[in-house]
Order: structure tokens, then sequence, then C-alpha cells
């Protein structure tokens, strides 16, 4: 069993990760883990004529590593195995494409409170998770 825990460094992705170390013992097989870090694509336009490709990489690598970073020390500290990923790009989109890439059995992610406007303009991640995903999706208040 894979499951993938898509982790932003905020306290409802963390809240995700502690729930899936919480009830993994009571599955019959510790499921393969896998961490996914979203960085929003800031290198668009005109940015790439101006700021070096290895400094943009280094970037959201320092990004995603801060993002993943308490999520690591959970499960290191529980003694769960993990991988982890940085991806760039629309975090929804990414995160579907990633557990379907990774043949993933679950996503489990923290549900965000983004407030009624910005959802109705903007949608909120999870929302658009739970359509694209073509597994199913676990969400942790």
């Amino acid at each position: 069993m894979k499951i993938l825990l898509p982790v932003d460094g905020s306290s409802n992705a963390q809240r995700a990760v502690d729930h899936v170390i919480k009830y993994i013992s009571a599955l019959k097989e510790t499921p393969q883990l896998l961490l996914l870090n979203v960085q929003w694509n800031v290198a668009t336009g005109n940015v790439k004529l101006f700021i070096d490709q290895d400094a943009i990489k280094d970037y959201y690598r320092e990004q995603g590593m801060a993002a993943l970073q308490s999520a690591r020390a959970a499960l290191d500290i529980a003694g769960l195995p993990y991988q982890y990923h940085i991806s760039v790009g629309t975090p929804a989109e990414a995160i579907a494409q990633y557990a379907h890439e990774q043949g993933a059995d679950q996503i489990v992610m923290g549900r965000h409170g983004q407030g009624a406007m910005k959802t109705l303009l903007l949608g909120s991640v999870v929302n658009k998770v739970l359509h694209l995903a073509d597994c199913p999706v676990l969400l942790i208040k």
C-alpha cells in the first residue's frame, strides 16, 4: 500500500502526517509513505531572463526542504521509512499527477480552511485534488 502525504509546512499538513503515524499500526503491513511538497512556479515570463536557472532550482529545493522538515522529523522519530519529492507547478494538479505516477492507493491531506471568498474565486487545493485524483482522498481536520 502506498500513501501520499502532500506537505506544505502548515499545521494542517502536519496533522495529516500525525494522523498517519498514529493509525499506521492498525494496518497489517507498513505502507510505503510518499511525502510531496509542491512549489508554485515563480519562474514564469521574463523572470528566467534575470535569474539563473540554477538559482531558481536551488530556491525550489530550499523552500521544499523547509516545508518538509517537520513531517520528515515526525516520521524519523516514529521510525517510519518514507520517500520525499519536491515538485514545481500548480499544487492540486501536481498532487494528483504524482499520486497517479507513483500508484498511490490513498492521499492523506489536511483540510485547509481558506475562507469563503478565496475558495469561491480560486477554488481550494483540496477540492481540486478531490476532483482530479484517481484514488481515495482522506481529509484530516
